[in-house]
């Protein structure tokens, strides 16, 4: 009720004070980057000096900057002008209360009150309600002080951003099916997000949801002749980093069969059994870890490296790599594809091209692929890659996909299940901002009604279209 009372007030409000405000709070959290890595440490055994301080809370203000120089030049409202049929469009504020959810691995840069979605929707200049995550009550609170400051401040109405810290089930459940909301974003587990996108859409409200991800990696004979070890070292790498809680986790490697393969199975085995337990986010992430990793070896995955003892405080892991050959998977790919998040992969070895095409094409949506080769595997790569295009958000070439870039160019976002709505980024600026925007059509219409970047005495230098044709700067009437 709070929301949907200023929703109109912040629509009309000039895109200044809402940058300013975006502005003023990534000023905020740097000011205040000693006591939120301290505090994100403390909830989630995540490393303070490299992991947070170092890299999640400077991405968390520079995303916040982002999206002010957005507002700012009015790049994400992407106006188009048709002079001949007197039209004109633009995207433009869903006068209506987003409801963001953030998840447990990002305590900072995908907060539900500070993170790239929370950004998107009050750079479109909407209203948010942030649940925050239940692990992570001190950090999101000190982010939603800062940002209550910052609305104060910036000349805002108070309601702009709320934050909720845990409800029960039923009542998140009423609050995603209840019509005033605009849209929801939600980071999280796939049975949670279908849950709650089952009564959210009946109530007409959009569900932008990231849920699962294997992230598929192949690797082709030529790109392991040579560099067996070397490429068992960069996987091994990806697949622990952070304790292998990222969305971007290459879960499963399709390596050929043979004897360079061989030698990359078996390197990546002895580093997966050398190293030492991870350190989870929860005992919630790793009793579901135990559980899917339990499942994979019931259905015929063999252990390859790693095992089941941990020592250590807190909840621990130990990295675990999986095998098994093309046939069984072929056999049960639903099965194989469920989603150990965590330090764990499978390898799938694979006996030719065809098969691998076979494989391919069970797989279901993913944030990313990537396809690793070598000269000699030029044509190859190409015709993998175009099977392989359709499943992925982000197709990568000779990389790992753990890394998600904020740049304008970024698709963060995939085919079910990876997202609920795979036309759309949940990372880059101005693109990730049209998922909380509504839009808007002039016909006919007069000058004074129109946001400023479809005026014709518009003074601003920005990308439209006129008449079909792209032009930057002000429209010169015919």
């Amino acid at each position: 009720t709070a929301a949907c009372a200023v929703a109109s007030e912040l629509a009309a409000t000039a895109p200044e004070t809402i940058a300013s405000f975006l502005a003023a709070y990534a000023d905020g959290i740097e000011a205040h980057s000693e006591a939120l890595a301290s505090l994100a440490h403390q909830e989630t055994g995540l490393p303070a000096p490299t992991r947070l301080a170092a890299t999640e809370i400077p991405r968390t203000f520079n995303q916040l900057r982002l999206a002010a120089d957005a507002v700012r030049t009015r790049s994400w409202s992407q106006p188009i002008i048709d002079t001949r049929a007197g039209l004109r469009s633009a995207l433009g504020s869903m006068q209506k209360p987003v409801l963001i959810f953030g998840p447990n691995n990002f305590p900072l840069a995908y907060n539900a009150v500070a993170g790239s979605d929370f950004a998107s929707a009050i750079a479109a200049r909407n209203p948010v309600i942030a649940k925050a995550h239940p692990n992570q009550p001190g950090t999101t609170r000190l982010l939603a002080q800062i940002a209550h400051r910052a609305v104060l401040e910036s000349g805002l109405p108070a309601a702009t951003v709320q934050m909720v810290y845990h409800c029960t089930s039923e009542d998140g459940l009423s609050l995603c099916a209840d019509p005033r909301l605009g849209a929801i974003g939600f980071t999280g587990s796939r049975a949670a997000g279908l849950a709650l996108m089952a009564v959210s859409e009946p109530a007409g409200v959009p569900f932008f949801g990231e849920l699962s991800a294997i992230n598929p990696v192949l690797i082709l004979p030529g790109a392991l002749a040579g560099r067996a070890h070397a490429l068992a070292q960069e996987y091994f790498g990806s697949c622990t980093l952070g304790s292998g809680q990222f969305c971007t986790n290459p879960g499963l490697v399709i390596v050929p069969e043979g004897e360079d393969g061989d030698a990359f199975v078996s390197a990546a085995a002895r580093l997966f059994a050398e190293a030492s337990p991870a350190l989870l986010l929860s005992q919630g992430v790793m009793e579901s870890l135990q559980r899917n990793v339990a499942a994979l070896r019931e259905a015929g995955a063999q252990l390859l490296g790693g095992t089941a003892q941990c020592s250590g405080p807190g909840f621990r892991f130990a990295p675990s790599l999986l095998g098994i050959d093309a046939a069984r998977f072929l056999a049960a790919p639903e099965t194989f594809q469920t989603e150990a998040f965590g330090p764990v992969g499978l390898i799938v070895r694979s006996p030719d091209e065809a098969t691998t095409v076979k494989i391919i094409a069970t797989l279901e949506g993913s944030l990313t692929g990537s396809v690793y080769s070598a000269e000699a595997d030029r044509d190859l790569a190409q015709r993998l890659a175009v099977v392989l295009r359709p499943h992925v958000g982000r197709l990568l070439s000779n990389r790992m996909p753990t890394g998600v870039a904020v740049s304008a160019a970024m698709n963060h976002g995939g085919p079910f299940p990876s997202t609920t709505q795979r036309s759309f980024t949940a990372v880059g600026m101005p693109s990730a901002i049209a998922r909380f925007a509504a839009l808007q059509c002039w016909d006919h219409t007069p000058d004074h009604w129109l946001p400023v970047e479809l005026q014709d005495s518009n003074p601003l230098s920005v990308w439209r279209v006129v008449d079909g044709v792209p032009t930057q700067g002000p429209l010169t009437p015919a």
